[in-house]
């Protein structure tokens, strides 16, 4: 068994038209609502093996909050320029290729690559992954390299707009 935490960045800012995509930063909203998702992946007891961001920073930076608190040693954290604008196949491989030695990998990227994915992996459609969002996914594999269709079950779907009152 594996498990595979997928992790949509928090939420950016669009002001500055001219910036590229790449650099856009996070917002207010963003930056309120990272501790809120870093208490919610300690909830979860979602403390992974190793932890795979895109490099874009609006994800760096939701990654790096992620590593602080959730004491998650720098060894096992890993830039990938690959999950940055990564489709469903790019991020499979990133996915496929990780030792077995970890049970537990949580990649922080971008929608529609992320929500992608996750539908992949369940066969069916997760219907809302918004910033900020968390997919927990047991994986019914023994090896990394097996990741397929429909080898996910889903722990656990959760996001900012779940907790607004």
């Amino acid at each position: 068994m594996k498990y595979l935490t997928l992790v949509r960045h928090a939420k950016s800012s669009w002001k500055a038209v001219d910036l590229p995509d790449f650099e856009r930063p996070l917002n207010k909203r963003g930056k309120r609502d990272l501790p809120a998702l870093c208490e919610r992946l300690i909830a979860f007891s979602a403390q992974p093996d190793r932890l795979l961001f895109s490099p874009a920073t609006r994800t760096r930076l939701t990654a790096e909050r992620i590593i602080e608190r959730l004491s998650i040693p720098l060894e096992h954290c890993q830039e990938c320029p690959d999950c940055y604008e990564a489709c469903t196949t790019a991020l499979l491989e990133q996915i496929q290729i990780q030792p077995d030695s970890i049970n537990h990998l949580m990649l922080v990227g971008h929608n529609p690559g992320l929500q992608d994915l996750g539908s992949f992996l369940l066969g069916d459609t997760v219907p809302h992954f918004p910033t900020s969002a968390v997919l927990q996914l047991q994986l019914d594999i023994d090896h990394w390299s097996d990741c397929a269709p429909q080898t996910g079950r889903c722990l656990r779907l959760d996001y900012p707009g779940l907790h607004a009152n």
